[in-house]
């Protein structure tokens, strides 16, 4: 009678075991953990005429936490993003500002601009999961498109 057969089998019962245990204690796993860096809230903003008044908005719940803005200019992107968050009790949340500044980058072969929305405090916390209403502004300036993404951190 042939060991290989035997052996083979202890290994793939020893993978399988191992695959079991490590999948029952792994701290990634999303039941156990609160995933940072997930987004919340996503929208890509490319025509100020398709929203009221020019401004869009949305309702989205948002649980415990502290989150960020994270934006991707694209093209002419406005110069000027005002957000505001609202409970949906009328609670200001947030009312903020952003403003789009490009960093000259050289490298001594070629030159670029990089590009981001600054203002003067762009952290969130959250205390409690609540229902909230987003409004953003592009000031009547959008020529071009930006994307914009409420991110957890933590």
């Amino acid at each position: 009678m042939s060991k290989k057969p035997i052996i083979g089998g202890i290994i793939l019962a020893a993978i399988i075991a191992v695959v079991f245990v490590g999948a029952g204690i792994n701290p990634d796993n999303p039941e156990n953990i609160k995933i940072e860096n997930s987004e919340v809230f996503h929208v890509r903003l490319a025509d100020s005429s398709l929203y009221e008044n020019g401004v869009y908005s949305e309702m989205f719940q948002i649980e415990k936490g502290v989150y960020k803005f994270r934006f991707v200019p694209n093209g002419d992107s406005p110069h000027k993003l005002s957000i505001k968050l609202l409970t949906e009790s009328g609670i200001v949340l947030m009312d903020n500002r952003f403003e789009l500044e490009g960093t000259l980058i050289d490298d001594g072969i070629s030159s670029w601009y990089t590009w981001d929305y600054l203002s003067k405090d762009n952290m969130l916390e959250i205390d409690e999961s609540q229902w909230v209403e987003i409004f953003v502004s592009p000031n009547g300036n959008l020529k071009g498109s930006v994307s914009i993404s409420l991110v957890l951190i933590k």
